[in-house]
């Protein structure tokens, strides 16, 4: 598999495959490249509708040849305290918001969330995250007035009375109980239609498709919502022999 950066000949078969529709992985694999690397190159240039191989190639050129800031003499770079690798870390986090972008969240909030995911605590006051992303703190505010909004953080005020922003180990289950309702309120609202505008149309008969759809999938979500926090939050039962054995309740 390559390594290096890319070339500008990679970048314009990134481009064609753009622009016939391919999915990254796909691009990828044509390339021989892990398709993060080509996720992060589309994204972090304009994304899917305005990716262009040659303005990519001169922003990675400009970025690269853009001197460092250099460091105070006589202090070394101090090794981190979680023993991790911060330029990996900061890959990942990229790599990360990537994907939540492609999930429809703004790139600001997104680079807010996967922040918070990857910081041990879970939280973060507004004035951490305008440091840590470089960024206005009017950024930081709208990003995290969505992230509330969507349910996806919560905030609370610390001992310091500083707002702190809080990401739950709950907050997947609560996101898809809150689309399970989206779902079923889309459904009783198709069926609204269905009595308005007469049961044998076929505007009603396409109306009651929706909802019978968005019925079955929204039942099923919460469902499995349900079961999966029961089951990876349910503590292993001990064995006779002492070792944990998991869903041992269920016979």
């Amino acid at each position: 598999m390559p390594g290096g950066r890319l070339t500008q000949q990679e970048r314009q078969q990134i481009a064609l495959g753009v622009a016939d529709g391919l999915a990254y992985a796909e691009i990828a694999r044509r390339l021989d490249r892990p398709t993060s690397t080509v996720t992060r190159e589309v994204m972090r240039n304009g994304g899917p509708g305005a990716y262009r191989a040659d303005l990519a190639h001169r922003a990675t050129e400009h970025r690269t040849n853009r001197p460092r800031q250099a460091a105070p003499r006589g202090a070394g770079a101090p090794a981190p305290a979680d023993g991790r690798d911060p330029e990996a870390v900061r890959q990942y986090e990229e790599v990360f918001t990537t994907l939540l972008m492609q999930s429809g969240l703004p790139k600001m909030t997104s680079r807010v969330l996967a922040c918070l995911y990857t910081t041990d605590a879970g939280s973060l006051t507004a004035s951490e995250l305008v440091q840590r992303l470089q960024v206005s703190p009017a950024s930081i505010s709208k990003a995290t007035t969505l992230l509330e909004g969507q349910g996806l953080i919560r905030s609370e005020r610390d001992e310091r009375r500083r707002e702190r922003y809080i990401v739950d180990n709950d907050v997947w289950y609560d996101g898809m109980i809150a689309s399970a309702r989206s779902h079923a309120q889309l459904a009783e609202t198709a069926r609204q239609g269905v009595s308005i505008l007469g049961p044998d149309t076929p505007a009603a008969v396409r109306l009651e498709g929706i909802a019978r759809f968005v019925d079955f999938v929204g039942e099923n979500m919460a469902r499995a919502a349900e079961q999966a926090r029961e089951i990876l939050s349910a503590k292993p039962a001990a064995t006779s022999d002492g070792a944990a054995e998991p869903g041992s309740d269920r016979g």
